[in-house]
């Protein structure tokens, strides 16, 4: 079984990491190839250039980097229509994905693609799904209410539970041995400061998470941050924190960031799928969030939900503050999460939203990445 994937940015390379080994148990002689990040490479993925070339998001971001983004979309087309793999397996990234399914069903209409992250079509630009319809003929879902959305589009779907509810989580021991390592008191509140994966979020969020944060630290003069980050944007994080007035402790090996989530009391995350991370620890959290004044202002006049926080939208609760475009402000932000850590009951609101999100995400049952592996197998007749 010789199988094409691609995957285009952190959060889609943990899942076809995962798709990988579930169908390395069930097809041991299945061959990969294609573009991944350290995931998949650790699976056996032989990368044909570095993922994080496709690690952009916007509009305003894309176009410095749309004579690129080309090349490498017909590059990786016509790789694909070269080797005639069983079939081809695309994850999230559909600005991408999509433009390299089109190229490959023009020269073979019958070659089978799985996407793997049905388009948020329930949030904003219902018509994604009826254009993904076009090059695509299986969804794997991670949110338990969208196969509908895709079927009606004409696609196969099947909900195949969010890897986060399967994430290993870091023992009381290793959360208090991260701060004793660090020299952090059982009394002192810890913060998590995760701006973003893309180096266009980490700029843009990081200031204005350094300022909030500062001015928690008015109120809270023993607070200490940290800043998990990772392999595409840490040295760019180092570099930026290092001009921070007070340096956090920077982390990226993966033992080190599951401790952090452990051992924090409170987040301050950019909007994306790190909300479930927090929720699957039970971090309480704020969701911070902006973009360029031309991204913001198409996205948000599209928007179809009064929240883009995922533990919000699965829970159907609106426990978790979002402070987002013009609001994403550093004295709201911080006013916020001054209230969360005095309020014992605000932090109890979140936390049983992030239990029933995890509930309704598969926590406790079949891994996702098997699921996954056993939907594509069917999905392929085998």
């Amino acid at each position: 079984m010789r199988v094409f994937i691609i995957a285009g940015e952190p959060s889609g390379d943990k899942l076809g990491g995962a798709l990988m080994a579930g169908l390395k148990a069930m097809v041991p002689e299945v061959e990969f190839t294609g573009i991944g990040g350290q995931h998949m490479e650790e699976e056996g993925l032989p990368s044909r250039f570095p993922m994080e070339e496709l690690s952009v998001m916007g509009i305003a971001e894309i176009l410095p980097k749309y004579r690129e983004l080309k090349r490498r979309i017909r590059e990786t087309a016509e790789a694909v229509i070269a080797e005639r793999p069983d079939v081809v397996i695309s994850i999230d990234s559909p600005d991408f994905c999509l433009r390299v399914h089109k190229i490959v069903k023009q020269s073979h209409p019958s070659q089978k693609v799985v996407h793997y992250v049905a388009p948020s079509v329930w949030a904003w630009r219902a018509g994604r799904a009826a254009k993904m319809a076009k090059t695509v003929d299986h969804v794997l879902a991670l949110l338990p209410f969208e196969p509908p959305y895709m079927e009606a589009a004409g696609m196969s779907c099947d909900f195949v539970g969010h890897p986060v509810v399967t994430e290993p989580l870091a023992s009381r021991e290793e959360a208090s041995a991260f701060r004793e390592t660090h020299m952090i008191g059982a009394d002192q509140p810890l913060v998590l400061c995760l701006p973003g994966s893309r180096k266009s979020e980490v700029s843009r969020l990081g200031p204005r998470f350094d300022e909030a944060l500062m001015q928690l630290r008015d109120r809270e003069p023993g607070l200490r941050v940290v800043v998990p980050t990772v392999r595409g944007v840490s040295k760019f994080v180092r570099q930026m924190t290092a001009r921070w007035p007070v340096a956090p402790i920077v982390v990226e090996a993966t033992e080190d960031k599951r401790a952090a989530f452990a051992a924090a009391d409170l987040a301050l995350a950019a909007s994306g799928t790190v909300s479930l991370e927090l929720a699957a620890n039970r971090t309480p959290m704020v969701i911070a969030y902006d973009a360029s004044r031309i991204t913001w202002h198409i996205v948000w006049n599209m928007m179809k939900i009064d929240t883009v926080t995922l533990v919000n939208l699965v829970s159907d609760t609106r426990e978790i503050p979002e402070f987002l475009g013009p609001n994403c402000q550093p004295r709201l932000i911080s006013e916020k999460l001054s209230q969360i850590l005095d309020d014992p009951e605000t932090r109890a609101g979140q936390v049983a939203a992030m239990e029933l999100t995890m509930q309704r995400l598969g926590e406790g049952g079949e891994a996702p990445g098997l699921r996954a592996a056993r939907s594509v197998l069917e999905f392929m007749g085998r």
